[in-house]
């Protein structure tokens, strides 16, 4: 999955626990009818890609769901979501990001067939 649009806000890498676990969070604005403002963590090593982008630069993040499970003191289970990315790309504004279609001449016409010719194929 991924997620298009312009950078809101870039946050600054933290670090949780004595197993020195680091995450930084992205804040993406969509560019659509109704913008949302999407929330992307990076983890661990990923961290690390954030640190070329700037706010205000279009961007495509490739992104995976993630849910968990939790049972709190009372035992009752509260379920969680979040999005995590695991690459970034810079994207030019305002340009399609479709690959250029080359025209019609750029392609060499196919060689005629001589039906007449003999081959090996079964067919």
């Amino acid at each position: 999955m991924e997620v298009q649009g312009k950078i809101k806000v870039i946050g600054e890498t933290q670090t949780f626990g004595a197993n020195g676990f680091r995450k930084r969070e992205i804040v993406v604005t969509t560019e659509e009818q109704y913008p949302q403002h999407i929330m992307v963590e990076f983890v661990q090593d990923k961290t690390d890609l954030l640190n070329s982008y700037q706010v205000g630069q279009q961007v495509k993040i490739n992104i995976n769901l993630r849910g968990r499970e939790w049972v709190n003191p009372q035992g009752e289970t509260k379920y969680f979501n979040s999005i995590q990315g695991w690459r970034i790309e810079a994207l030019q504004s305002g340009t399609n990001t479709a690959p250029p279609v080359p025209p019609m001449d750029a392609f060499e016409p196919a060689a005629k067939s001589n039906e007449e010719e003999h081959d090996d194929l079964p067919f």
